[in-house]
């Protein structure tokens, strides 16, 4: 009888802590690595994140949203442009908080503003929630420092936001133009693909006015696109969605990553703008930095 409550007792002791160890082992092994920063990261240049196809309200997204706030400490932006999918399924106020709100609530409470645009999963009410930054508008534009920012409605891509565009891009006066919209006019998909369609009728107005940079969310993966008549396109679908195994061969292809989830920070210093794209784990998947193109028409 002594014998086997010692064989018990050592089974609970040393059985128990083994246990826990392989636990705790496999928590370490998915806890993201400390954020390395790759950027210049000055102080008097403009710093911002870029993500899409968040809003799950999964623990991946809230994941990527501790991330963020993680770099933030280190990389001071103060706001975020989003590549649409903003909210995935319902839209109660419920949503608006598990899918949003609550995963973000950190950089919400310091004063991140987060620029949304529309995806093909989210209601056009969206523009209406004041922490999208919309201000009731599907298209509209904004600037920040040297940078004009135009955030498109892609699901929707009519005459009347094409001439709006146009007037915009012509009149903005800043030195970079950076576009941000769901469809991307350029992937390496083998879900979508390249919007073939919505590329005829907004690169010309990209070419025309000097727009250097787009971002586009609908495939959830990050690409960065070979420079396409001297612009810089990148996909940064993947901030709480994920399709693994979805990159196909592809001559547009400079850099891709489908096997997590992610976000982009960007820095733009005076004619450089810095890139780098940081996967789920902490590591960063990409880098690199672009100079401005000078206009070609007025």
């Amino acid at each position: 009888m002594k014998r086997i409550w010692a064989i018990l007792l050592a089974f609970l002791l040393f059985g128990f802590q083994g246990t826990t160890d392989k636990a705790h082992s496999q928590s370490s092994a998915t806890a993201p690595a400390p954020i390395q920063i790759t950027l210049p990261n000055e102080k008097d240049s403009l710093h911002f994140a870029v993500f899409g196809d968040m809003g799950t309200g999964a623990p991946p997204q809230k994941q990527i949203a501790d991330l963020m706030w993680q770099a933030r400490q280190i990389f001071p932006y103060d706001f975020v442009l989003m590549t649409g999918d903003n909210l995935y399924g319902g839209e109660s106020p419920r949503d608006y908080e598990n899918k949003f709100s609550l995963p973000y609530q950190q950089l919400l409470a310091s004063g991140v503003k987060f620029y949304a645009s529309l995806g093909n999963h989210d209601n056009s009410n969206q523009r209406f929630f004041k922490d999208f930054n919309m201000n009731g508008k599907e298209y509209y534009s904004f600037k920040k420092g040297n940078v004009r920012f135009f955030a498109l409605n892609s699901n929707y891509m009519d005459a009347a936001q094409l001439r709006w565009l146009e007037e915009e891009l012509k009149n903005s006066g800043a030195d970079w133009k950076i576009c941000f919209f769901h469809h991307p006019p350029y992937s390496s998909g083998k879900q979508h693909g390249s919007s073939t369609e919505l590329r005829k009728v907004l690169e010309p107005l990209f070419l025309k006015y000097g727009v250097s940079v787009v971002f586009n969310g609908h495939e959830h993966f990050y690409e960065r696109i070979k420079p396409q008549q001297g612009i810089y396109y990148f996909i940064t679908g993947a901030g709480g969605k994920l399709r693994p195994g979805d990159i196909k061969a592809s001559p547009l292809t400079e850099k891709a990553f489908d096997q997590d989830q992610h976000f982009m920070l960007i820095e733009v210093k005076q004619d450089q703008l810095y890139f780098q794209p940081i996967s789920r784990t902490g590591k960063t998947i990409d880098s690199g930095v672009i100079t401005r193109n000078q206009p070609k028409g007025p």
